[in-house]
């Protein structure tokens, strides 16, 4: 079979040996890694395709194990307004979005994240998941598909109050329907049943129920007053997740907060813990719940700044943490190689700017190797080597802010950025040349997403939300209170 060789390239491959190869090589044949190592010792065969990678690093290609589809085509929207942001922005993917829209966002997600060299993207269907119309996750699925990413869609039941109001959109027209926790839990099963494992399997579906614990505040720390015992509603969520997740055979994503873990684990036997299911954010968590999270080998993903998140600790602990997106609302990106030195940076600045804590390497491992290990994936991809999927990055060194070429890992992530990947490959096939999409017409697409946006931002009466960009304040005033929609 006829290969593709990336020549004379330092390659990085996160392998277990954690080498850094001069003057290396890596041999793809089909969809897989079949040799990586000294240029001289990969043998080329004639037929084979050529790819000259002087003064360029190939590296695994980059896995954001956290993120929401729908940002991309509402960010900046009310993000002068972060305390009321999950109140302004969820109603209006509750009552505003269509089936169009999710398709859009799929194709602008996708596009921004193949250009920062993004090979694989969890996006969670709304902030807080939304599953009452499978087709949602189904188009957001396809636009990746097109562009050729693997893509991990995440859907499952929205957190308390049950039942929940939702506007369809699919007749032209809208409709106001109240949504059941059944019927939340039939449209993700759904979505399983479409998707999951389709695309020649770079399309996943992992159960992302919103929280582990729906009783208690879903997006901060509660404290011990607040987070007493597991509710009747706590026990049948987690035991209704449980139970789909074990139907098909699916991995688990939530979120957690201080307060949620020590309950979940009050419910040993359904608890959304374990080494199947990561959990994003883990604010404010004790000694306590790390622990728990521990001895459970549970994985835990996090978004730089974070709030108090206990990461030192945690991995301290030997639990698998890796460094995530969050998403790009309101006012965030797909950049996983600036989001990973801005991990290092805050983590730098916690500890009295001490700068030996997360060494690039450690950073590098945490945004790939390690992020394949939270989605259960390491087997398959986050490292270059022999029989894994051939998903890797040619990023060009030869640039003013990436010269002189030594040190090249420090040279990731102390100066690289997302603008510097000129080529990626994801399963064998190359998606991204000289940094254009090979499968997408993104001219198109964009037009096509701002389209869309434009048509929400309609429906939602979202222009309320979209401010000047306050010159010449030191602090940003507001001349009016600000409200949620009505819908």
């Amino acid at each position: 079979m006829t290969a593709t060789i990336f020549r004379h390239a330092t390659v990085i491959p996160v392998d277990p040996k954690r080498r850094i190869i001069e003057n290396g090589a890596v041999r793809v044949v089909g969809d897989r890694i079949d040799r990586v190592g000294a240029d001289a010792e990969v043998a080329v065969e004639p037929g084979d395709r050529i790819i000259d990678c002087r003064h360029k690093i190939i590296i695994p290609g980059l896995i954001d194990a956290h993120g929401h589809a729908g940002h991309c085509l509402i960010r900046s929207i009310a993000s002068d307004l972060t305390p009321q942001w999950m109140k302004i922005v969820t109603p209006i993917y509750y009552h505003a979005t269509t089936r169009e829209f999710w398709y859009a966002d799929g194709l602008v997600s996708g596009l921004e994240r193949l250009r920062a060299g993004v090979t694989t993207g969890v996006s969670i269907i709304s902030s807080m998941p939304r599953s009452d119309d499978p087709e949602f996750a189904v188009n957001h699925a396809r636009a990746y598909a097109q562009i050729g990413l693997r893509e991990i869609i995440c859907t499952g039941p929205a957190g308390l109050p049950w039942p929940r109001d939702v506007t369809r959109w699919e007749t032209g027209e809208p409709i106001r329907r109240s949504i059941s926790f059944p019927e939340m839990m039939e449209g993700a099963e759904a979505a399983i049943q479409t998707l999951d494992g389709s695309a020649d399997g770079r399309i996943r579906v992992y159960l992302t129920p919103f929280t582990i614990v729906p009783s208690i505040d879903p997006s901060n720390v509660s404290t011990p007053d607040q987070a007493v015992s597991l509710t009747a509603d706590d026990r049948m969520h987690a035991r209704a997740v449980r139970e789909l997740a074990r139907k098909h055979g699916v991995r688990l994503h939530s979120d957690a907060f201080a307060g949620h873990i020590r309950l979940a684990w009050q419910d040993k036997e359904n608890a959304l813990l374990g080494p199947d299911i990561h959990l994003q954010h883990c604010w404010g968590i004790s000694p306590a719940e790390i622990d728990i999270l521990a001895e459970t080998g549970t994985h835990v993903t996090h978004a730089p700044p974070g709030r108090s998140t206990p990461v030192i600790e945690m991995v301290a602990r030997g639990i698998n943490v890796a460094v995530t997106t969050d998403g790009t609302a309101p006012s965030r990106h797909f950049d996983m190689l600036q989001t990973a030195r801005l991990f290092q940076s805050v983590q730098h600045v916690l500890r009295n700017h001490d700068r030996f804590f997360f060494p690039p390497g450690k950073v590098l491992e945490m945004i790939t190797i390690g992020a394949a290990r939270a989605l259960g994936l390491e087997d398959e991809i986050g490292s270059l080597e022999p029989g894994k999927k051939a998903d890797l990055l040619v990023i060009d060194l030869n640039k003013p802010h990436l010269t002189p070429r030594w040190m090249p890992v420090h040279r990731l992530i102390h100066q690289s950025s997302g603008a510097d990947v000129e080529m990626v490959m994801v399963n064998g096939s190359i998606l991204l040349d000289q940094g254009r999409s090979t499968r997408m017409d993104e001219t198109e697409a964009l037009i096509l997403a701002q389209h869309e946006a434009d048509k929400l931002v309609r429906r939602a009466g979202a222009a309320s939300y979209m401010h000047d960009p306050g010159w010449g304040q030191l602090y940003r005033t507001l001349d009016e209170p600000i409200t949620p929609p009505q819908f």
